[in-house]
This record gives structure tokens, C-alpha cells and sequence, in this order.
């Protein structure tokens, strides 16, 4: 059975599921890209920038922010180093702010696969009990094995397409959203790591400055 004719098997709620999967692809490719970018070069560019900051070179190290500003954690870095004379509390605050302000860019589209995933095997459930209310509906206690025969069967396979098709498409959507989500963790826990060594490295400018002055 071709692809189309499943699709017509299917019945009504194929509409939505073919709908929720488009969405669910086109989600997972910009997911993709956006992770693949972040990993590329993100963690080259912080080593760079802890390292010319530990070397009291700020002014290089607000340049190699400011042109990889479409990294998170050059955001997070720049909103802290760009305060003027901040104590190490309001430092960290910066950090811990902006941290904050990241992290709907890094769960982006989350709450759009957790929908998907709940409401296609619902969507396939009610592909079935459609299916099976056309069974019983073609039946005709007199008429078995009659001409009704044809409609039971289209009601049947009504009721298994729809449900493996909700089925297929969560579970699909699943796997990539729980792959996202375990991006993000890390992505928070490597954010909390880095941004806590430029703290440490700003306390201690900072004391140094102090006994300077």
C-alpha cells in the first residue's frame, strides 16, 4: 500500500498529523542548526576570551565578544563586562541576569514538541474510535460476509492507520526533543562553569585594583 492510499486509509485525522509532522520537521531543522552552530565554535571562542581576559586585555576581549554576539554566552559575558566599575556582586547579577534572559532562546520551540507529542497519539486514538464507528456503522448483522463487508474493512484499517501514524509521528518528535533538551542541559551547566571562572577572574582584577588604589 503506497503512501497516498495509507493516507487516505487513514481518514479525517490524517489532516492534522500530517500537519503536526511538517511542523515537528521543520522545528527539528532549525533546532539542529542552531545547536551545530552554537557547538561549532562556542567553546573555542570562551577559552579565547578567558584567556585574554586573564591577561587584563579587555579591550580585546570585548572585541572577540562583540563579533560572535550571536553565541549565548557571548551575550552573557558581554552584559557583565560591559557595567562600568560594577562590585563583584553587581557582576555576578549581570551574569546571572542575562544567563536568565538566554535561556528561552535555548528551550525555544520546546513547549511546541511537547504539544505535538501529546495531542498526535490522541489525534490517533480518535482516528480509531472513528474507524470503528464506521465498522459498526457498515455492519449489518443479516448481511454478513454481504456487500456491507467492504465498509467494515475500510473502518478497520481507518482505525490502525491513523493510530500508528499518531503514534510514528510522537515518537519521532520525542527522540529529537529529548535530544534538544538534553542540549540545553548541558548548555546551562557549561554556561554556569565558564561564567563562573570569568567571576572568579573578575574578583580577583577587582582585589587588585583595590589594594592599587
Amino acid at each position: 500500500m503506497g503512501i497516498l492510499n495509507l493516507f487516505t486509509a487513514g481518514g479525517v485525522v490524517m489532516w492534522p498529523l500530517l500537519a503536526f509532522s511538517l511542523l515537528a520537521v521543520a522545528l527539528i531543522i532549525e533546532r539542529i542548526s542552531f545547536w551545530v552552530r552554537i557547538s561549532g565554535k562556542q567553546n573555542r571562542i570562551v577559552r579565547e576570551v578567558l584567556r585574554l581576559y586573564q591577561l587584563d586585555n579587555v579591550v580585546s576581549t570585548l572585541e572577540a565578544l562583540r563579533q560572535n554576539v550571536d553565541l549565548p554566552i557571548a551575550r552573557i559575558f558581554l552584559a557583565a563586562l560591559e557595567l562600568e566599575e560594577p562590585t563583584p556582586e553587581e557582576f555576578r547579577l549581570a551574569l546571572e541576569s542575562e544567563a536568565q534572559a538566554e535561556i528561552p532562546v535555548l528551550k525555544r520551540f520546546q513547549n511546541i514538541f511537547d504539544t505535538i507529542i501529546g495531542l498526535a497519539p490522541l489525534l490517533g486514538l480518535l482516528g480509531t474510535v472513528l474507524g470503528l464507528i464506521n465498522s459498526f456503522a457498515s455492519l449489518n448483522i443479516g448481511d454478513v460476509g454481504g456487500t456491507k463487508t467492504a465498509g467494515v474493512t475500510a473502518g478497520i484499517s481507518e482505525a490502525l492507520v491513523s493510530t500508528a501514524s499518531g503514534l510514528v509521528v510522537a515518537i519521532f518528535t520525542l527522540f529529537f526533543a529529548n535530544s534538544f533538551r538534553g542540549f540545553y542541559q548541558r548548555q546551562i551547566a557549561w554556561i554556569q562553569e565558564y561564567g563562573g571562572q570569568l567571576e572568579l577572574l573578575y574578583r580577583r582584577r577587582y582585589e587588585r585594583r583595590g589594594k592599587q588604589g
